[in-house]
């Protein structure tokens, strides 16, 4: 049956649990769950617009992705995204009507994309950017990361948390906040800075601007974190309040440590050769002392972002891809509305 609870492996039909809330069968749950070929069934007759040489260009470093999976996973949600995009905008015509405004600025319809270091978020964001781009109803799709929020590394120094890039305390959380909240506005014309992963920095006085796209894909390690309440009950906007829909994409602690390490390794064969890159140093040391650097970086920062900042989050997205570990999609959890 589409949507029935999916067990772990290895788990005995009166012990199953539904893999992301916890909960046994039967039980109270925000989420529909559904096999990988319970998925790829709601297809229906979405055409595939991508060429095997299209989707080649798409994927990250050790990100590998095939056109099964483009068919089997991100077809049907680029048809979900279709049908709730022009949902939301009836809704719009439906306000303008109501409010009298019919020459009000359309709104793009924001789509949030959070997930732990090395799960292959930039895969996942690029190809359902170009699949979306595709329908009618939203030619025009932009995409950025909150790497270019991230704040210099100068005023990371001065924090004294260079260490801690990608917490959330290493974000300029009120410039994002701001960009998004002028792209909600309508404003038809708004810049984001610009980060580097060569030299490892913002870039100063480059910046990425947006116009007016239909949809906007925004993809980060802690979008969807909320912000702390004050106690006075003053309103303070989450990332989160400024998307329509949000995805996590999700990965067994295992399997991340595994592909953060693999990508690691093959960067110091490729991108850290390179003279401008920050890091530079780890492109001569020899492989053993690699894999202790790459193990190092992810148990002292990786991780702990992880399981303090980037994990607690994923109950709060609209929709989670559970990967298997070879980064396969394995089910799929869909948001009760």
């Amino acid at each position: 049956m589409i949507g029935a609870p999916i067990p772990p492996a290895g788990i005995e039909p009166e012990e199953r649990q539904n893999p992301v809330t916890g909960q046994g069968p039967g039980r109270l749950s925000p989420y529909r769950i559904f096999a990988r070929e319970e998925w790829a069934q709601l297809r229906a007759d979405t055409p595939l617009t991508l060429t095997a040489e299209d989707i080649g260009r798409l994927q990250s470093l050790n990100d590998p992705i095939s056109i099964e999976e483009v068919v089997a996973i991100y077809l049907p949600l680029s048809r979900l995204l279709s049908l709730y995009v022009a949902a939301t905008q009836g809704l719009f015509k439906a306000t303008q009507r109501f409010l009298l405004a019919e020459h009000d600025t359309k709104v793009p319809y924001i789509i949030g994309l959070a997930g732990s270091v090395a799960v292959g978020k930039s895969t996942t964001a690029r190809v359902l950017k170009a699949l979306l781009a595709r329908w009618p109803n939203t030619p025009k799709v932009d995409l950025i990361t909150t790497d270019g929020f991230l704040h210099p590394n100068a005023e990371l120094q001065r924090m004294g948390a260079m260490e801690r890039k990608g917490f959330p305390e290493s974000y300029d959380s009120a410039a994002l906040l701001r960009f998004l909240a002028d792209i909600k506005a309508g404003h038809k014309r708004v810049s984001a800075p610009v980060y580097s992963h060569l030299v490892y920095d913002v870039v100063p006085g480059e910046e990425q601007v947006i116009e007016s796209p239909d949809i906007l894909i925004v993809e980060g390690l802690n979008v969807l974190q909320p912000a702390r309440l004050p106690r006075d009950g003053t309103a303070i906007p989450f990332v989160s309040d400024f998307f329509d829909f949000s995805i996590y994409l999700d990965g067994h602690e295992d399997d991340l440590h595994r592909w953060y390490v693999n990508r690691f390794l093959r960067l110091r064969q490729t991108a850290f050769r390179d003279p401008l890159s920050y890091f530079r140093k780890y492109a001569e040391v020899a492989e053993n002392e690699a894999l202790e650097i790459a193990d190092r970086l992810w148990t002292t920062i990786n991780l702990p972002n992880l399981r303090d900042n980037i994990l607690p989050t994923r109950q709060r997205a609209s929709l989670i891809l559970a990967k298997g570990p070879s980064h396969r999609i394995e089910s799929v959890a869909l948001r009760r509305l």
